[in-house]
């Protein structure tokens, strides 16, 4: 396998050699993580934590709280995190997000995902977020979706019919939203399948009977944990798909594009540092990625007999083969 890689300077994190020796209080510090379900199998956050001088188990006690799937036990499991006396609470998603604004407006809260804060409400601005909330974000524009599709567009020539792939969950709505703009400025048709309870074989039959030539495969948690499967579907169809994050296209998947998920924990973990040393949350600016990854698998291309047009694949970031 050849992988070409450019560093994503924005967002990776230059560790000042002081920061291991910062946490020197003998004061052990509580990180509370809310999350909608346990489906991230690599983690990322703790190396970060480590290297700004926190060591889990010793001056960090890491309480992880996962909904399994299910949002409505979030509000729970967000008073739970705040009743163990959380330093700061990392939120994931905006439902997680809103689970915990609803139970504490006093403790720090850093908030994860693909959604605009000041339009769910969370945040008065960007540049001060204001209350106890601050965060950072997985776009730098509105979800990504518009620019997927016309990355989708470059691949595929003469693109009319579009899949989308979707979860479901109201969470996507704005995703959706921002497809159905876009597809309609660029004369693209969509072909919506919502995947229910899992049954991925009927969301792909549904695509397959919609006669699409690409698929757009929305950004969720779920997929996420799920990208093995979706990734065989897609395969089976033989149309080229995008996601959200470069591991699924090491893991097989056609073209993904967004930011560094390590560099974004790896941001996280700054900015939990800088509470707990003493920053106000609500004074910190919500941080959006500066830098997006494009990652292809020429693979995964020639597996289905598509050839990656040379310009697209000339400002890849990343190329599998």
């Amino acid at each position: 396998m050849l992988t070409r890689r450019i560093l994503c300077a924005a967002l990776a994190v230059a560790v000042p050699v002081a920061a291991t020796t910062a946490q020197t209080t003998g004061r052990i510090w509580r990180l509370g993580v809310l999350r909608p379900s346990a489906v991230v199998d690599w983690d990322h956050l703790r190396p970060a934590l480590r290297a700004l001088g926190y060591s889990p188990g010793q001056n960090l006690l890491i309480y992880e709280r996962f909904a399994d799937g299910d949002i409505s036990r979030l509000p729970a499991l967000a008073r739970e995190l705040v009743e163990a006396d959380s330093d700061v609470i990392i939120a994931v998603g905006a439902a997680a997000t809103r689970a915990v604004r609803n139970v504490s407006r006093a403790v720090p809260t850093v908030m994860f995902g693909n959604f605009d804060p000041v339009a769910a409400g969370f945040a008065a601005s960007l540049a001060r977020p204001g209350d106890n909330i601050t965060g950072i974000m997985i776009s730098s524009e509105g979800t990504l979706a518009a620019k997927k599709i016309e990355l989708l567009q470059e691949a595929v020539s003469h693109l009319r019919r579009l899949g989308v792939l979707t979860p479901d969950s109201p969470n996507v709505a704005h995703q959706l939203d921002e497809v159905r703009t876009a597809a309609s400025a660029l004369g693209v048709t969509l072909v919506v399948a919502e995947v229910r309870r899992g049954a991925y074989d009927q969301a792909f039959a549904a695509l397959a009977a919609g006669g699409v030539e690409a698929l757009l495969v929305a950004a969720d948690q779920f997929f996420l944990r799920d990208r093995m499967t979706i990734i065989s579907h897609a395969l089976q169809l033989r149309v080229p798909a995008v996601y959200e994050w470069p591991d699924q296209v090491r893991d097989g998947g056609f073209m993904a594009y967004g930011p560094s998920f390590e560099g974004l924990w790896q941001r996280i973990a700054l900015y939990v540092d800088r509470i707990l040393k003493g920053a106000k949350a609500g004074d910190l600016p919500i941080e959006l990625p500066t830098t997006l990854d494009l990652a292809i698998n020429l693979r995964t291309a020639r597996s289905m007999g598509f050839t990656v047009p040379p310009a697209l694949l000339a400002r890849a970031t990343e190329i599998i083969e």
